[in-house]
């Protein structure tokens, strides 16, 4: 498979690319060269291979699905400003 000049030109058109002239002759061959490693990369044979997720074999880190509070309502609330029985302290809106 290989694409022409003009399909260089649609495509840069579709993707809303300014291409000039030479710029489009530059990346003909180069697309081109990327559509026959795709190409060669479709001969694999890939029979019995399982596919991945990732190539780095790793596991997972998960935690238990849980809601708590955090347990940390002191540490929150040391910056507030007046904290009030465990609360954030805010002054009233409405009277």
């Amino acid at each position: 498979m290989s694409v022409t000049i003009d399909q260089v030109r649609h495509i840069a058109n579709l993707a809303r690319i300014q291409l000039s002239d030479e710029d489009a002759e530059r990346l003909l061959p180069e697309l081109n060269n990327i559509l026959d490693w795709v190409e060669q990369l479709g001969e694999v044979d890939t029979d019995g291979v399982e596919p991945l997720a990732t190539v780095v074999d790793q596991q997972m880190r998960l935690r238990e699905d849980k809601v708590t509070d955090g347990d940390i309502r002191d540490k929150v609330l040391s910056n507030a400003p007046e904290p009030q029985h465990g609360f954030f302290g805010v002054p009233k809106v409405i009277e």
